[in-house]
């Protein structure tokens, strides 16, 4: 009898577990893993990363499918400095969907698409530049350097792959120095790259959004090269892996709505999103505004041919930084799901393909000058502490005014952001480099920007940014 119960008992224990093991199985198979890598930093893929998370688009639009559908998603965020590990990730199928920069989806696409199941392929953008503007070269705050061809034997910090170092070989290329060996690149993690920047280790720091603001917000650097000199379109996007898009296509359908929502939150609340992002980075939120703020990066989905066409150009950086497999853009690009996306909301994407112009722009009326803000060229913002809006300003001369006219009232100015009279790349007020030519003040993002103007407008002259608010009209 003994021995009966025994057996019965481990009859009755294997059952057991065999049922339990059916029933972890079965809600494993009711429930659908979504892993997103982003970048929290990376201030233009924040639509398909920080903002999006932050805003839990994703997530709403995923619970709608499980109350129709009875399956449920886990979606799990990845936090990553640069583009690089989403990609290693994605290699070895641990991340689904991933943003990343330009040059590192080059990188992504070439390194994925040996294995079926971690090929992936570009279904949207998140922002872009089509002057390759706000990737940029900073040096030391005293440093002597003044122009990318200073920069010929010095030691330049940057995350190799990634934008921030596409962005250097394309400035170095086009000074007449070879990439290779006419400077030495120290491949560094951004803020790797910013201590080492501020020790003396590197003479100069190449990086992606938002690291040229924020150490040159901080003082610690100021800006040596401006992408838009290159006049090269660069933008951030999302890559899928094909094998997960083609099982869970109502994933890759939710992720490009819900990308589709934060980038209208975005363009309609510009400085609500800015606080949200520096919520979820870490970066001063005055560092956020400058970039995802009107007349920064265009935040636009679509897959623009002259976007494409850029990419195509930049296949040749494959090459230039180690063995890589030659990828087809034709083959990696693919616009079908974003259209998809499009037709759902009942919006036109051919319309919005051939837009080129920032979808957030200053408007409104200047109310120092008493004008209306109607040149994207020229329009101007002010950011007075303890305001829960913003001032448009005209011109960057109206700024000027404004300015003088708060510290005037004893208010504390936030921030003033003005735009590049050289490249129309939006930039901190303090920190350009003015020039005052006859009545006019204009702002300069670099040195060489400025001299460049002074060369061929006689009189013209570098002053300091308080000689421009006292003479400013």
């Amino acid at each position: 009898m003994k021995r009966i119960l025994a057996v019965a008992s481990v009859v009755l224990t294997a059952g057991s577990l065999a049922a339990c093991s059916l029933d972890s199985q079965s809600e494993s198979a009711d429930t659908v893993n979504v892993v997103i890598g982003y970048q929290s930093k990376t201030i233009n893929t924040v639509t398909a990363g920080t903002l999006l998370k932050a805003k839990g688009f994703l997530e709403k639009r995923l619970e709608d499918i499980s109350n129709s559908s009875g399956v449920n998603y886990n979606v799990q965020w990845q936090d990553y400095d640069t583009g690089a590990p989403i990609t290693a990730q994605m290699v070895a199928e641990k991340i689904d969907i991933g943003s990343m920069g330009d040059y590192p989806l080059l990188i992504n696409g070439s390194k994925t698409q040996a294995n079926e199941r971690a090929r992936t392929e570009f279904v949207s953008v998140t922002g872009y530049s089509p002057t390759g503007a706000l990737n940029m070269v900073v040096v030391p705050p005293n440093s002597p350097i003044r122009s990318i061809t200073d920069l010929a034997g010095k030691k330049v910090s940057a995350s190799v792959g990634s934008a921030g170092h596409g962005t250097l070989v394309r400035a170095l290329d086009n000074a007449g120095i070879d990439p290779k060996t006419g400077v030495e690149v120290l491949n560094q993690q951004p803020q790797v790259g910013a201590s080492a920047l501020e020790s003396g280790q590197a003479q100069a720091l190449s990086q992606f959004v938002a690291w040229p603001g924020l150490l040159v917000f901080q003082d610690k650097a100021q800006l040596l090269y401006d992408g838009a000199e290159g006049d090269y379109p660069t933008f951030h996007g999302v890559v899928v892996r094909r094998d997960y898009a083609s099982q869970h296509p109502e994933v890759l359908d939710a992720f490009l709505q819900a990308q589709l929502d934060a980038t209208d939150f975005l363009n309609e609340n510009p400085l609500e999103s800015a606080r949200l992002v520096a919520e979820g980075s870490g970066l001063p939120q005055e560092v956020v505004y400058l970039y995802n703020g009107p007349g920064g990066t265009s935040f636009d989905t679509t897959l623009k041919p002259s976007l494409i066409e850029a990419f195509k150009g930049d296949v040749p950086y494959l090459e230039s930084i180690g063995d890589f497999a030659d990828l087809n853009i034709d083959e990696f690009v693919d616009d079908t799901a974003i259209r998809k996306a499009f037709a759902e909301r009942g919006q036109d994407y051919e319309a919005a393909l051939n837009t080129t112009t920032n979808p957030s722009a200053l408007g409104g009326q200047d109310p120092v000058c008493n004008v209306a803000v109607t040149d994207p060229k020229l329009a101007s913002e002010l950011w007075i502490n303890g305001r829960d809006a913003t001032q448009a300003a005209a011109n960057p001369g109206c700024l000027l005014r404004a300015v003088r006219e708060a510290n005037a009232r004893g208010e504390q100015v936030r921030a003033a952001y003005v735009p590049d009279s050289e490249f129309g790349t939006r930039w901190f007020a303090d920190k350009s480099v003015w020039v005052q030519d006859g009545r006019n003040f204009l702002p300069f993002g670099t040195p060489a920007g400025a001299q460049r103007y002074i060369g061929g407008h006689p009189g013209a002259t570098v002053v300091e940014y308080q000689q421009a608010l006292v003479g400013a009209v």
